[in-house]
């Protein structure tokens, strides 16, 4: 049986594949459908962005479909970039526009929590989605540093860890990112469901 993971980002759809074991599954991505259009990422959270991207991309497809929506949430900035984190800085997305914006904002505060958020959802080719979720405590330093990972991973070290994302090894980042949190939860949640598509 197939299963889409419904994302045109080629990283996220690295670390997806990298982090969850899909077993027997034959395993494609919206990059496998190019006549299908870009889901319209307009809900005001996570949830509601999954469950969309997974629902129309499982009825377009008629397969079931797994989609994420993640994020920054940063506390003495309310919870932003939140749900805007890839067009924080507008558009067209750029992560090194975003990572500026970012350190402006922050600029003298010495409140640097934050968080990285993921909420999947699954759904079947009839609609139905459920979702998990799953985060990544830490903080937001002053400069950027490192050269793997995206997004805002050059600014951001995991609580328990001195290196930021950006500078840990994929190993030791999918283990404990948000992805990687959320992933488990559908793993022990949906690995059954999964297996015996």
């Amino acid at each position: 049986m197939q299963l889409v993971i419904a994302t045109r980002n080629a990283h996220k759809l690295e670390e997806i594949r990298a982090i969850f074991d899909f077993r027997s599954l034959d395993v494609l991505s919206a990059f496998d459908f190019p006549e299908i259009p870009d889901v319209v990422e307009d809900g005001e959270t996570f949830e509601e962005n999954a469950v969309k991207k997974a629902v129309e991309i499982a009825k377009a497809t008629g397969c079931w479909a797994l989609a994420d929506d993640s994020g920054l949430e940063v506390d003495v900035l309310g919870g932003a970039p939140g749900v805007y984190s890839a067009r924080y800085a507008g558009e067209p997305c750029s992560y090194p526009a975003n990572n500026e914006k970012l350190l402006r904002e922050l600029s003298g505060e010495t409140n640097r929590s934050a968080r990285f958020r993921t909420v999947i959802a699954l759904s079947d080719p009839e609609g139905k989605a459920e979702t998990v979720s799953g985060d990544c405590p830490g903080k937001i330093i002053g400069e950027l540093r490192g050269a793997n990972g995206f997004g805002y991973d050059p600014l951001f070290v995991p609580n328990g860890f001195t290196e930021t994302f950006a500078e840990l090894d994929a190993v030791v980042k999918n283990r404990i990112s948000h992805r990687a949190n959320a992933l488990k939860k559908a793993h022990a949640v949906w690995g059954a469901k999964l297996a015996a598509l």
